[in-house]
């Protein structure tokens, strides 16, 4: 489908196809095996000006939105979604700062993201803190101008590669949700040290790494908006960052996609192509229409959130919820056009697999979108 994307929007497409191309297709195999942080396609994406495609122009950024996020990280997910991540989560990790950070915050720390120089990390999730984040344990206790803060977050994507780190906490435990503030971390403060790096199924060339806090003292200065905003923070920071994670899965759904498609055209059996078969047709149709259909989805949702729509909860659960079910469903089908080569590491479809899956689960799981959905739905039927 025709798009009608702008010149630069075409650009930043074409941008980061060639260096998906030229920079990751090469490393990925090797980097997913050895679980390589791609330090060297974050430079040429520093060098190719895409670090900052969603950052403010006065920030040293490119001025965009989500849309250009999404347009960049669904190109570099056609060929890895793993190395993807190290754009994708740092735009996490950024959002509560673009969107809740004082001045002097958004000058101190906007301009090296925008450059690739910083990369960042969002901290919320914890070991008995994934789907009811809002039951962390991590403290931040005032202590004349610095909070102290205890605990463990789990699970960081970027984890020990980032430089900055935007962190919840609990400044007031018997507030509940309200008890919640948000602040910004930097690597190498006193305290703040990093625990298991995890052994992943898939987005391997992702580092995922334990956040640990032990009297870790930040100043008043690192606090996000107010004290008691955590929560708000963080549910605002996820409604921008869904379509990220859409676009990745999106991205390994195309790719896969293709790649089948390929497949099909070479692969000969019974003295004829694969794809002269109908049974391979219907699956090839159904996986385009399916990709088709998620990009319109997130395309549409990225487009409301920069338009400047104040409610978009829904939207968003939607684009990561849809793209993400379609990145599985594509991928299981691709496979299945590919056969056993689809199953070997010969191959980058059981790469793409194992990459789909955790698209349903981060970001607050697929069930966790439909709760988000049906409650959009019945407020908005009750407020009618």
């Amino acid at each position: 489908m025709n798009w009608f994307l702008t010149e630069e929007q075409q650009m930043i497409v074409e941008t980061a196809r060639e260096i998906a191309q030229k920079k990751i297709l090469p490393v990925r195999e090797k980097y997913d095996h050895e679980g390589i942080f791609p330090w060297d396609v974050v430079e040429a994406l520093a060098a190719a000006d895409m670090c900052g495609l969603y950052i403010p122009q006065e920030y040293g950024g490119f001025g965009g939105g989500v849309f250009e996020l999404c347009l960049a990280v669904e190109e570099l997910s056609k060929v890895c979604g793993g190395i993807s991540l190290a754009m994708a989560a740092t735009a996490l990790g950024t959002f509560p700062i673009l969107l809740f950070g004082s001045e002097e915050q958004k000058k101190k720390y906007l301009p090296g993201i925008a450059a690739g120089k910083t990369i960042a990390a969002f901290g919320l999730t914890e070991a008995n803190a994934g789907s009811d984040a809002l039951g962390m344990k991590t403290t931040a206790v005032l202590d004349g101008d610095h909070y102290v803060i205890n605990g463990t977050k789990q699970w960081i994507t970027n984890g020990e590669n980032a430089t900055v780190y935007t962190v919840m906490a609990k400044t007031n435990p018997a507030k509940g949700a309200r008890g919640i503030s948000a602040f910004i971390v930097e690597k190498g403060t006193p305290g703040f040290t990093f625990g298991k790096h995890e052994d992943k199924m898939g987005i391997r060339a992702s580092s995922t790494t334990e956040l640990v806090f032990q009297d870790c003292r930040v100043p008043k200065e690192s606090l996000l908006g107010r004290e008691g905003m955590g929560s708000i923070v963080a549910i605002n920071t996820l409604n921008y960052s869904r379509p990220g994670v859409g676009s990745q899965a999106l991205g390994i759904a195309a790719g896969a996609l293709e790649d089948a498609i390929a497949y099909s055209r070479q692969r000969v059996q019974f003295g004829q192509s694969i794809s002269s078969f109908q049974a391979v047709q219907h699956m090839l149709a159904d996986m385009a229409t399916e990709v088709e259909a998620a990009r319109s989805l997130l395309y549409a949702t990225a487009k409301t959130i920069d338009a400047g729509a104040k409610h978009f909860a829904k939207e968003s659960a939607m684009s990561k919820l849809f793209c993400s079910d379609v990145a599985m469903r594509v991928t299981v089908d691709a496979l299945q056009v590919m056969g056993g080569y689809g199953y070997m590491r010969e191959y980058p479809m059981e790469k793409r697999m194992r990459d789909a899956k955790i698209t349903q689960i981060y970001e607050g799981t697929n069930q966790i979108q439909r709760n988000e959905i049906a409650l959009q739905l019945i407020k908005g039927a009750a407020s009618a």
